[in-house]
This record gives structure tokens, C-alpha cells and sequence, in this order.
């Protein structure tokens, strides 16, 4: 891995221009699913693991917006 990917991957990278709108957007629609499956599939291991990798989705769609616009 290269210093500046290290540096990319660990440095804060405020938004610009409308990236804060689009992640608003994703969480915004992450939210609608949650609820969706929430409302729909049983408690449960199962349930708890889509929960986190939603939330792990919507992580790394905003980090592909944050680390790669520049």
C-alpha cells in the first residue's frame, strides 16, 4: 500500500461541493430499507447481522464518495 493511500484512507475529508446532500441521501434510503426489513423478517441473529451490514453499506458508499472525489 502506498503512503498516499495510508493518508487517504486516515485523514479527514470534509465534503465539498453536494456530498454532504448525497449522504444524506444514502442513510436517508438505508433508513427506509432498515425499517423495511425490520418490519419484515423475525428478531433474531439473522436480523441483527442485515442491520450491521447496512449500516456497514452505508459506511463504505460514503467513504467511496469522501476518499475518491477530489
Amino acid at each position: 500500500m502506498s503512503p498516499e493511500d495510508i493518508e487517504n484512507r486516515f485523514t479527514y475529508h470534509p465534503p465539498k461541493g453536494n456530498q454532504a446532500l448525497r449522504y444524506e441521501m444514502i442513510r436517508d434510503r438505508a433508513l427506509d430499507f432498515a425499517a423495511y426489513i425490520n418490519d419484515n423478517c423475525p428478531d433474531s441473529r439473522e436480523l441483527s447481522l442485515a442491520m450491521t451490514h447496512l449500516e456497514d453499506a452505508v459506511m463504505w458508499a460514503n467513504a467511496a464518495i469522501a476518499r475518491n472525489e477530489r
